[in-house]
């Protein structure tokens, strides 16, 4: 053995059993240090550190749950210290034997535990066979998830088959793990789709999958069909980057979709133009005779023979696809009649819709379409001016669900007499063509970064993402930006009144007909509805904004977008008061909002009461008005029962938490919000109840082993005429309520523990010491106990205390609060 620090602890064969128990009275005195230290002086007395750690880890349980545990740090020590000693690691038959013992307890150990002992007991080198031998008895168990984790920590997936390795993994709705699985092997993730694919042909029987794995514990049906796993192979499409071509069914699924929407949106809503619906209509079904024979169903259902023929020649629909009656009325129709017709009915109808919805206040010569940089650089002279206000949006071609996040098409950028669109793809092109690819982008950082211009946009954030996959180059743009206002926030603010009250939801005035079934305008529609009179026409919204040139309408429309925001912004600015704002919303827009760059989600997040319970200033909009930073004693929620977990760690920070009684819906949620001033945290499902007293008795154990000790004789001398678990005198609950570990954020009750603990506390509550498991009272470290009182629980110091110190003490110490360290504990 090499010379080192520990050269006078020279092996002596010291049983590794005894070694373990020293280490667990320092854990339980949370004495980590020398923890520690006792750990490397120990490794190095043992003849065998590798057997020995074994034999520790076989003499106990307490590694075999989540996080922090003694194992765990006894575990980790050792394999660092087998990197000061390279002597140690052994090899041949010993290793083997010692390589077959870790392998059986790899399947009870925590994720955290895997890779260290992987790595000392080195079971990258054992024999495959053994390995791939080993996680198949797992598998046969029924130990899917541990035998799919161990195959991954092993690197074991490409001698294993995919769909058998994945499919009760997909029904335990374990769909992450199974991207883990694949993860680095290209060929498996092929595979993979491919499977998945084959299962989401409409022709097969999905039910064959699942009829093996009915016992299945965790079984989740309901997350096991086409439509969840359509929705799973197009995320591992845009994953893995490989081509859809590889999924036919799922895309075919998709496209059909799509079409039914298409036809929905023209043919009953009425809310598309004939052109913007050809384009996507020849995107969607190209030259796919499945999905052409899908189109000629539909033209005829809603059009009829001669609107199918016509419509079947405009989408170039092969001859022998149609059915004999259309290709009848394809030899009789007269295209240039209909065309004519056409024409005239969208002229009368366009000269409807300029009474019905907003119109642009700007001539049209005033709106430039810029595809050259000389016009961009004009165009950037006159945006970027300090004091400018400028409203910005973009478009994209819609993906109707497809792969991949959409890429922006049109920039626009409006000015009080002019508004630009930038054809966006062309000008970056034209930059990486000229070898300078960043010019375009540096614009736009300089523009949304600089917080002398006003920025107006509606729902900025969806905008920014897509600008980011759009250009690499402005990723950080939404982490840069100031001076912004985002209207879709103060749209969510606006106390809309009618008839002296408020108006949730719509009234009848704002929907419109458009040619076919009643809409109910929404988003910024809605907005310009609400502010200016008028809704917005969102009939070329879905339009495919990537195909040049652009329509007139087109462009009208992205003009009308873009510009509606100054006008709205003026109106509010002018008058906030009748439209329920405050009177210093200027102020509030333009001079606090630019003071500070906005994060993503403040951008977009609802108005919630402020935790502090002090309101922002102005028009009550917490994006441009953030509250100032609280204690976590000011900050108080309702959690629900599957955010429990989190709610607790709240609770150990300081935060007041409420969770509510198993019956109570989101109605109850609401309720106590906004009568208590709580943030509602929840995901959805029924809620647990937990007391949230912040008052604790401090009681002795001496004095709680009195308690203890009476509770027990009064439950022998009563039982009988006390029904099921409860003991006369003393609350035993139907489970063990008594937690150890910590006491939750709260006040300490010290001293007149006699008399309070004797009578059960303030009030009704009965000490709860029934549900103290036997052995606690008996341990030496153990010198007080903590007992709510408002429920009766008992609390105590228990073995995830050094976890619970581990996972808080970078806050605790960092805010100087050392003595809360111990009082969270």
């Amino acid at each position: 053995m090499n010379q080192d620090s520990y050269s006078s602890d020279q092996p002596t064969g010291q049983d590794p059993l005894l070694l373990l128990k020293t280490l667990q009275l320092l854990w339980t005195k949370h004495e980590l240090e020398k923890l520690k230290e006792e750990i490397r002086r120990g490794f190095a007395r043992l003849e065998d550190p590798l057997a020995g750690l074994l034999a520790m880890l076989e003499s106990s349980s307490d590694w075999k749950g989540k996080g922090h545990s003694l194992g765990y740090c006894i575990t980790t020590e050792l394999q660092l210290w087998i990197k000061e000693h390279p002597a140690v690691p052994q090899s041949g038959t010993k290793l083997k034997k010692l390589q077959a013992r870790v392998l059986g307890m790899l399947s009870q150990c925590p994720t955290n535990l895997l890779d260290p002992l992987i790595s000392i007991y080195q079971l990258h080198t054992a024999d495959r066979n053994y390995l791939l031998e080993h996680v198949s008895h797992l598998y046969l168990q029924g130990n899917y998830k541990e035998a799919a984790i161990l195959s991954i920590k092993l690197k074991l997936q490409p001698d294993q088959d995919v769909e058998k390795m994945c499919t009760p993994l997909l029904l335990q709705d374990k769909a992450n793990l199974v991207e883990d699985y694949v993860g680095e092997y290209p060929e498996l993730q092929r595979k993979l789709l491919q499977t998945l694919d084959m299962w989401c042909d409409p022709s097969f029987n999905i039910r064959d999958i699942t009829r093996p794995y009915q016992g299945l514990s965790r079984y989740k049906p309901e997350k096991f069909n086409r439509r969840v796993l359509s929705k799973l192979v197009f995320r591992l499409l845009e994953r893995f980057n490989v081509d859809p071509a590889l999924c036919p069914n799922v895309i075919n699924q998709r496209h059909l979709r799509t079409l039914n929407y298409l036809f929905y949106k023209r043919f009953v809503e009425k809310t598309m133009t004939e052109e913007n619906w050809a384009d996507h209509i020849q995107s969607t079904v190209g030259e796919n005779r499945w999905l052409q024979g899908h189109l000629v169903q539909s033209l005829l259902r809603h059009c009829g023979a001669r609107g199918a023929a016509r419509w079947a020649r405009r989408c170039r629909v092969p001859p022998e696809m149609l059915p004999r009656a259309v290709a009848e009325e394809l030899q009789k129709l007269h295209i240039q009649d209909r065309a004519e017709e056409v024409t005239k009915a969208d002229i009368i109808y366009e000269d409807s819709k300029k009474k019905d919805y907003y119109q642009l206040p700007i001539a049209r010569e005033k709106i430039h379409f810029l595809q050259t940089w000389e016009e961009t650089l004009q165009c950037w002279e006159k945006v970027l001016q300090p004091g400018q206000v400028v409203g910005v949006d973009m478009e994209w071609k819609p993906s109707f669900g497809m792969v991949g996040k959409p890429r922006v098409a049109l920039l626009q950028l409006a000015l009080k007499d002019e508004v630009f669109l930038l054809d966006l793809p062309r000008l970056l092109k034209q930059a990486e063509a000229e070898g300078e690819k960043e010019k375009l982008p540096r614009f736009i950082q300089m523009l949304y970064s600089d917080a002398a211009i006003t920025k107006l946009g509606y729902g900025m954030s969806g905008d920014l993402s897509s600008l980011a996959a759009t250009c690499s180059a402005l990723k950080d743009t939404e982490k840069q930006m100031q001076g912004v206002v985002d209207l879709l926030a103060v749209d969510k603010q606006l106390q809309w009144k009618k008839d002296g009250r408020k108006v949730d939801g719509l009234s009848p005035e704002h929907s419109h007909e458009e040619r076919g079934v009643k809409q109910p305008e929404k988003g910024l529609s809605l907005l310009v509805q609400h502010v200016l009179g008028k809704p917005l026409d969102k009939t070329e919204q879905l339009s495919n904004w990537e195909k040049r040139p652009l329509r007139e309408e087109q462009i009208l429309y992205a003009a009308s977008d873009a510009y509606c925001l100054l006008e709205i912004y003026e109106r509010l600015c002018k008058d906030p008061e009748s439209f329920g704002l405050g009177s210093d919303l200027t102020e509030s827009l333009v001079e606090k909002q630019s003071k500070k760059p906005r994060a993503k989600k403040q951008l977009n997040k609802q108005e919630a009461p402020s935790p502090s319970g002090q309101e922002c200033q102005g028009p009550r909009m917490e994006p441009l008005c953030p509250p100032a930073p609280i204690s976590p004693q000011e900050f108080s929620v309702v959690c629900d029962n599957m955010l429990q977990g989190l709610g607790r760690y709240l609770r150990c920070l300081g935060v007041d938490v409420r969770l509510l009684d198993n019956e109570d819906d989101h109605r109850k949620a609401a309720e106590i919000a906004r009568q208590e001033g709580r943030v509602i945290l929840t995901s959805g499902l029924p809620y647990q109840t937990v007391c949230n007293c912040n008052k604790y008795l401090k009681v002795s154990r001496e004095r709680m082993r009195q308690l203890v000790e009476g509770s027990r004789r009064a439950s022998g001398e009563h039982s009988a005429g006390c029904p099921g678990s409860q003991s006369c005198g003393v609350t035993v609950p139907a489970c063990d309520t008594a937690q150890p570990g910590c006491a939750p954020h709260g006040e300490r009750a010290e001293g007149a523990e006699q008399s309070e603990a004797a009578a059960g506390l303030a009030g009704d509550t009965v000490l709860q010491v029934a549900a103290i498991p036997p052995g606690v009272l008996d341990r030496a470290e153990l010198t007080d106990f903590f007992c709510c009182t408002r429920c009766g629980k008992v609390f105590w110091e228990g073995s995830h205390f050094g976890r619970v110190v581990s996972q808080f003490q970078d806050v605790l110490v960092a805010s100087g609060d050392t003595q809360s360290v111990y009082e969270l504990s």
